[in-house]
């Protein structure tokens, strides 16, 4: 278990949290950072990893090498001052490690060199949520050394671990003067995660949940309430589900519902597709069912240009501590190119907001444009 004490906050009544999707900074994008990794891959197509930025730099024009570490977060930082949110949360996809171990049989790797580590400083994030399909790509070594690396780093982490017991661990963040933010990271098997990858204890791993029963629903409160006490902000992070389609397995919408109504979450934070999903508010609480990704390097790739997988989403989420009703949800959206974040155009902010707007009303759930180009998120009533 981790904590982080913030020294300053809002001055509100509520928390301010900052979400989004799978922050993916390993092969190409490492690449373009101060200190890149060996570029050799294991991959059935591309072999090494500049592959991927000469494709981005075909499609877009030149990234300048090396970039800062603060360059991938583009315009996202001046939208991140602007926010301040209390607690900034990413799901870190990728192994920061200089292992050359990778997983046999697994089509592909991500890794970060661990000197490139101050990209994910540069944003002020306060927690890597790991439970995913990526974070053990370049085997045990390999996450063992993006553990304490993270921690060397004071990143928080939840999700993975060097036992069973720490990988099931949340991180704790604790607001000065507003509360506690207590951030549980699981996995599903349907996102990729290799089975092998289940931590024991004795193995290091993730936190793999074995299917969306009753049955799992009934350890995860178990698991809340060990952890947390009476006005914490509960968020279940969630690895889920596949790439590409806007489709929400009904047993995904049960399982969120049960975490709220039995477990006593406040904010489920789910991701794993490539492109942003419908988002339902539920009983005033925020159900993201895929974040989409954040920061990738897929730039120039073609295949599945409908989703719009280059328009990355910022999620700020206001919860009152007291209650856990989420009195805003608003998304910036930002479109990738050149490996970094960037505005968006009127006409994207448009297509966006027409798409989730769309998907969003199957759960009874509006979303609106702004002047400013930002999304509003809000129950139907």
């Amino acid at each position: 278990m981790s904590q982080v004490i913030k020294k300053t906050a809002r001055p509100s009544e509520h928390i301010a949290l900052f979400l989004c999707g799978d922050v993916m900074t390993g092969r190409g994008i490492d690449q373009v950072l101060p200190y890149p990794s060996d570029p050799a891959l294991y991959e059935p197509y591309v072999r090494n990893a500049k592959e991927y930025v000469a494709i981005a730099e075909e499609a877009n024009g030149p990234i300048p090498k090396p970039v800062n570490f603060s360059y991938i977060w583009g315009d996202g930082l001046k939208e991140l001052q602007r926010m301040a949110p209390d607690v900034r949360i990413i799901n870190l996809e990728t192994s920061v490690t200089t292992s050359d171990e990778f997983w046999q049989g697994k089509g592909i790797h991500y890794r970060m060199h661990p000197k490139n580590i101050p990209c994910i400083s540069a944003a002020k994030i306060d927690c890597c949520v790991l439970a995913n399909n990526h974070v053990l790509d370049w085997g045990y070594k390999g996450l063992s050394e993006t553990l304490s690396t993270l921690r060397g780093a004071s990143l928080n982490t939840a999700g993975a671990g060097n036992t069973s017991q720490e990988a099931k661990a949340p991180a704790v963040l604790e607001v000065a003067g507003k509360g506690r933010v207590i951030i549980f990271s699981f996995g599903i098997e349907s996102s990729g995660i290799p089975l092998e990858w289940a931590a024991s204890a004795d193995r290091p791993g993730v936190n793999l949940l074995p299917d969306l029963s009753a049955r799992t629903i009934a350890r995860v409160k178990d698991e809340v309430q060990a952890a947390t006490r009476p006005g914490d902000i509960i968020v279940a992070s969630i690895h889920w589900g596949g790439n590409w389609g806007y489709h929400v397995p009904r047993q995904h919408v049960w399982f969120a519902h049960k975490l709220i109504d039995s477990a006593g979450v406040d904010i489920i934070h789910g991701h794993s597709s490539h492109h942003a999903m419908g988002i339902e508010v539920y009983k005033d609480k925020p159900i993201i069912y895929g974040c989409g990704d954040f920061l990738n390097d897929y730039e120039g790739i073609r295949g599945h240009e409908e989703y719009r997988g280059d328009l990355a989403l910022m999620y700020f989420i206001g919860i009152v501590p007291a209650s856990g009703q989420c009195v805003s949800l608003k998304i910036v959206p930002s479109q990738i190119r050149h490996f970094r974040l960037n505005q968006v155009s009127r006409a994207d902010a448009l297509w966006l907001t027409e798409t989730l707007s769309k998907e969003s009303k199957k759960f009874n759930t509006d979303v609106a444009l702004t002047k400013e180009n930002n999304l509003i998120v809000s129950a139907i009533k």
